[in-house]
């Protein structure tokens, strides 16, 4: 976990929620990994992820490589991102999250970690943290992620809604509906910087963040399709992946005038090619291949900021 050494640089990562443009993220991450060598979750205190970003984020913190993350990626998004309907791409992620974390806890993980997800009912973060030191209240009930399995966290995390089903889990003995992290902190690093500042009590000199997007992309447009129901889909996906968007610039924008002296490099490139349009449920290959390529591009136009920050 932390360590809290008073001369010690805190370095927190932190990843953006965006569905199979987490390929970007890895993209990126698969050339921080190779600049460090070593895995990424020695260089780093802590770790917040949302939705895809929780996916990676977690398998990072129980000292996954980048490299077999990219392979998990590439055999599995497909398949839970094809599916017409939000029952199978459902059931897929749940098939995918028990695989990968099987019965896994909070308790697993080698550094600090921090998946955020949505309440449905009290339109409310929640965050699943996997230090008693990351408590910022309720510190004598705390418990790693509340006592759910990494697989459950994560899946909650990503519950994009209308395209996934609400997961339901018991926290603290309440049965709650949780959705994607994307509708509060699709970027999560106000909220890792909370717990680095408010939580573990580190001044803000001595924090350094790497905070990694997944890119941004045109929407696909409908131009051939005549059934209703298949525009009103295209628009509810454009709609999300908006809204994720917009989340996300919001978030960095907060970041900037609330903690302009926290040092932070952000890598999250824009293109605006028609050959780069797709959005979350993306399960070409070949695109998917192509924004994970653009991923470690965007490291290489950043690697000076990003070498300064981590070593």
């Amino acid at each position: 976990m932390a360590d809290l050494a008073a001369d010690k640089t805190f370095r927190v990562l932190t990843l953006d929620g965006g569905g199979a443009k987490g390929f970007y993220t890895l993209g990126v991450l698969h050339e921080v990994e190779a600049m460090l060598g070593k895995p990424i979750h020695e260089a780093f205190d802590l770790i917040f992820g949302t939705s895809t970003g929780a996916i990676i984020g977690t398998l990072l913190a129980i000292g996954t490589p980048v490299s077999k993350i990219h392979e998990l990626y590439r055999k599995h998004v497909p398949d839970v991102m094809r599916p017409k309907n939000k029952a199978r791409r459902s059931a897929a992620l749940k098939k995918l999250g028990n695989e990968i974390f099987e019965e896994q806890k909070f308790d697993a993980v080698k550094t600090g970690l921090g998946v955020i997800a949505t309440k449905w009912v009290m339109e409310t973060p929640i965050i699943f943290k996997s230090d008693a030191k990351q408590a910022q209240g309720r510190a004598a009930t705390f418990t790693p992620g509340f006592g759910c399995t990494l697989s459950d966290a994560v899946q909650a995390s990503c519950s994009a809604y209308p395209f996934f089903m609400k997961r339901e889990l018991n926290i603290n003995g309440d049965e709650l509906l949780l959705l994607d992290g994307g509708f509060c902190a699709n970027n999560p690093t106000l909220y890792a910087i909370a717990d680095a500042v408010r939580a573990y009590e580190v001044p803000h000199e001595r924090i350094k963040v790497l905070n990694v997007g997944v890119g941004d992309y045109p929407v696909p447009r409908v131009r051939k399709f005549t059934k209703a129901w298949l525009i009103s889909w295209a628009e509810e996906a454009e709609l999300i992946q908006k809204t994720f968007n917009i989340n996300a610039q919001s978030m960095e924008q907060l970041r900037r005038i609330l903690f302009p002296d926290i040092e932070t490099v952000r890598v999250s490139e824009a293109f605006t090619e028609p050959s780069m349009q797709t959005d979350l449920l993306e399960y070409d290959l070949s695109k998917l291949d192509l924004i994970h390529t653009r991923g470690r591009d965007s490291f290489g136009k950043q690697e000076t900021a990003i070498r300064a920050l981590l070593l």
